[in-house]
């Protein structure tokens, strides 16, 4: 790897390695992401009842996820689409917390927002809309939480980490970055997942690194093999979308495993984890 290749990142000093082993070890409640263990964040797209978030976050855990992903604030494309439960859907994910002892992540959208939604949640996640949403951004570090950074669509792995710097500079380096897919051409997936970017980051950056096999497939179908694929480069964890009837989703559910599947998907990823050879951390 030559000096000239990484000076595209040299803008983004605090989240880049200074030496092979310099690795940040995140924490969110009692789990720990980027300490040699693929971590699972499992849920679904949105919260839509407290009864489907709880029969979802059971199973999940029942399976080894640890950490319950959930919208409470939905960015929709369509301003008629379903834009989440809001203070409600917050209030949901603590009592799921409270019931399972998963750690809750959910998204954030405004700036105004961070301090609520960092009440109620473990991990604020930065949807890929709004990664160079730097007041977001700013408000974000300043509540001490986790933050969950999505690759924006159409953002390049340099852009990312400039996020990520930013986030930093106001004093947060819990720092989960996360590679969701990117808009190409193609069109057969929803996104294309850029696997290569996982094994650039795990290779320049001090952060953890997760998948999200979800939001790059944009079919249930093909989450498994793109789960398995981030593993074998080296990915810290993923975040899958799961309901209990996918097909009855107010959001996303082509996308989303159902319960069972989640099982089976959990039970068929064990050997590629066990396979992993994660960086020794300082």
């Amino acid at each position: 790897m030559s000096l000239g290749w990484k000076d595209q990142f040299a803008d983004a000093p605090d989240v880049l390695k200074r030496s092979h082993c310099d690795r940040i070890v995140v924490h969110a409640g009692d789990v720990s992401i980027g300490g040699g263990d693929f971590v699972t964040m499992a849920g679904p797209c949105s919260v839509e009842t407290e009864r489907q978030l709880l029969e979802t976050a059971e199973r999940v855990a029942r399976a080894g996820a640890q950490v319950l992903r959930g919208g409470a604030f939905k960015p929709r494309t369509s301003p008629y689409a379903f834009q989440g439960l809001g203070l409600e859907g917050l209030k949901h994910l603590a009592r799921a917390r409270s019931a399972t002892g998963l750690a809750v992540v959910t998204e954030v959208m405004a700036a105004a927002d961070a301090p609520l939604v960092a009440e109620y949640a473990d991990i604020l996640q930065i949807g890929s809309r709004s990664m160079e949403n730097y007041a977001l951004l700013e408000a974000a570090a300043h509540t001490g939480r986790t933050i969950l950074l999505k690759r924006g669509m159409v953002a390049t792995v340099a852009d990312l980490l400039r996020s990520a710097q930013c986030i930093a500079s106001h004093g947060n380096s819990q720092i989960i970055l996360c590679e969701r897919g990117i808009r190409t051409f193609e069109t057969a997936t929803r996104n294309t997942f850029d696997v290569a970017a996982i094994a650039v980051l795990q290779s320049v950056s001090r952060l953890p690194v997760i998948a999200d096999p979800s939001h790059a497939a944009g079919r249930r179908e093909l989450v498994p093999a793109l789960a398995r694929s981030a593993i074998a480069v080296g990915a810290d964890g993923m975040i899958v979308e799961v309901h209990p009837h996918p097909d009855e989703a107010w959001s996303d559910g082509e996308q989303s495993l159902s319960l069972a599947e989640f099982d089976t998907l959990m039970d068929a990823l064990a050997p590629w984890c066990a396979l992993r050879i994660p960086e020794t951390v300082a």
